[in-house]
């Protein structure tokens, strides 16, 4: 079944902003660090944020100062807030909690579309 539930995407105007949401069990949220990824077309797979159990953030230089990483503990839920969007972060953005021992769970994938 599925782990992470990724919501949020959709298509915004260049400038405009998204949040996306990732829920997950409370098993994976307070084992694994976590983070998002993004997949343009024809691009590799590339880390955009996480955090890590520990709570240290980290941002793509791309991103940086843009985008804010968050989590809501009591919702086992993972955010990502994005702001001034460009055309360049339109991608399928994807969920993970992929960071410690035996972490290696995957969302659905949610189109993110700026034009």
């Amino acid at each position: 079944h599925v782990q992470l539930v990724e919501s949020g995407g959709g298509s915004v105007q260049a400038g405009g902003s998204l949040k996306l949401s990732c829920a997950t069990s409370v098993y994976i949220f307070s084992r694994c660090g976590m983070g998002w990824y993004r997949q343009a077309p024809g691009k590799e797979r590339e880390l955009v944020s996480s955090i890590s159990s520990d709570g240290t953030i980290g941002y793509a230089d791309s991103v940086k100062g843009r985008f804010t990483i968050s989590q809501d503990n009591a919702k086992n839920t993972l955010y990502l807030q994005m702001n001034s969007l460009k055309t360049e972060d339109t991608a399928v953005y994807y969920c993970a909690a992929a960071w410690g021992y035996d972490c290696d769970y995957w969302g659905q994938g949610t189109q993110v579309t700026v034009s």
